[in-house]
């Protein structure tokens, strides 16, 4: 388990300072837009209500706080998923990540009302209109990295 609150802690911080530094230092929630390496990396402000691409966004404090409890409560599956299975280690990071990822999103909703995003990404004519941040980055690759790295392994076949 130890892995686990190491992997997350380190995507907490990465997570909330990248978006103290982007936000509030470099005052993106005011400028709305910084073009870093444009088209490829651009800061872009989004304050994002409801989950990924803004779906169930509502105004409504109701909906803040059922995302928050929604995300408390996958953070609380996976650590006692982790619990009662043997996992490996990059299962364990794994977790890690997304536990972290998901704490990240739930504080900013706690301290904001919204999930600050401001990373955006664009390539080869291509614009991409929706902002992320690095919680986002962390819930994706750590429900991927579950996906590999669980499970049981499959049985030798006798000679």
């Amino acid at each position: 388990m130890r892995t686990l609150w190491i992997s997350a802690l380190v995507i907490l911080i990465l997570d909330q300072a990248s978006k103290i530094w982007v936000v509030q230092v470099l005052d993106l929630k005011q400028k709305g837009a910084i073009d870093v390496w444009d088209p490829f990396l651009n800061f872009r402000m989004a304050w994002n209500e409801g989950v990924n691409f803004g779906l169930f966004s509502s105004s409504q404090e109701t909906t803040r706080w059922i995302l928050i409890a929604v995300a408390v409560a996958i953070v609380a599956a996976v650590l006692w998923w982790v619990h009662r299975e043997a996992m490996g280690r990059f299962a364990r990071i794994s977790a890690g990540v997304l536990i972290g990822g998901a704490i990240g999103n739930v504080i900013d909703r706690i301290a904001y009302g919204a999930v600050a995003d401001f990373l955006n990404m664009s390539c080869c004519g291509i614009t991409n209109p929706y902002s992320f941040n690095v919680a986002d980055i962390a819930v994706f690759a750590g429900a991927i990295g579950l996906i590999f790295f669980t499970g049981s392994p499959a049985k030798k076949k006798a000679p």
